[in-house]
């Protein structure tokens, strides 16, 4: 009895450390006051400032679009990798997964400034174009990752059976292979979606002038001082990722039953 209270504290504190710094920022996006000493009061100023920000505005355009853009391109080539890697042979499988995940165990810094002096050596302008393909590139490990286990949950004779009745290749992959592996793709989707919106290191190294999402958006307004614009946008970007990741968390335990 002890020990389930002492494991139950223990579990309280931890997660108590991990998201008290968010409660408060949340708490003083809603401050009557700059301050973030102080409580003066409710208030949605700092929100409809916020949405008044050109800046900002700006910034989450080219969030949301790169996120989109990047997640479906990254589903789609994630999606035909893991088809290809399904069906080859056992060591050249092992061989192709060990390299699929060094872009996961890489340091984000590692990436990011490896895809600069890339895109440098090809003389391509860093820009959105540049940012797109960063990200498309650190998301298609995870878009495999998750289709993957799709391919090996359905039975090896499936597309060989499709076509020996007489499907074509593609047509046997759109109606007897897609809706066997579709949810792990949705996941994939949901994840590198997440990803995306997450990033600030690799976005940092591959962006030009005039291109920045939010992440880089409020680094830069950080380094002159917290506003409290920032503590709104930073509960808003907070939930967004929060609802993404329960919807993640909810499909994957109706995957698993």
């Amino acid at each position: 009895m002890v020990g389930k209270w002492i494991k139950r504290l223990y579990t309280f504190l931890i997660f108590g450390f991990l998201y008290a710094p968010i409660v408060v920022l949340a708490v003083f996006s809603f401050n009557d006051s700059k301050s973030t000493a102080k409580w003066e009061g409710f208030t949605l100023d700092w929100y409809q400032s916020l949405f008044q920000n050109d800046y900002i505005m700006k910034s989450l355009y080219y969030t949301v679009l790169v996120a989109i853009v990047a997640s479906a391109l990254a589903t789609l080539i994630g999606t035909f990798a893991a088809f290809g890697i399904f069906y080859m042979k056992s060591w050249k499988q092992k061989a192709i997964l060990n390299v699929n995940s060094l872009p996961i165990l890489n340091p984000d810094i590692v990436t990011g400034i490896s895809l600069m002096t890339l895109f440098v050596a090809l003389n391509m302008e860093l820009g959105l174009m540049t940012m797109i393909i960063a990200h498309v590139t650190f998301c298609i490990p995870y878009v495999v990752l998750s289709v993957l286990p799709k391919f090996k949950q359905m039975p090896n004779e499936m597309l060989e059976a499709a076509l020996d009745l007489g499907a074509t290749p593609w047509y046997a992959f759109r109606k007897v292979i897609y809706p066997e592996i579709k949810p792990g793709i949705i996941t994939g989707a949901l994840i590198a979606f997440t990803l995306s919106i997450d990033d600030f290191v690799i976005s940092f190294f591959n962006t030009g002038n005039g291109v920045s999402n939010l992440s880089i958006a409020i680094y830069s307004m950080a380094r002159r001082g917290i506003k409290p614009e920032i503590n709104a946008l930073s509960t808003l970007m907070f939930l967004t990722v929060l609802v993404l990741l329960l919807v993640l968390n909810k499909r994957t335990k109706i995957e698993e039953i």
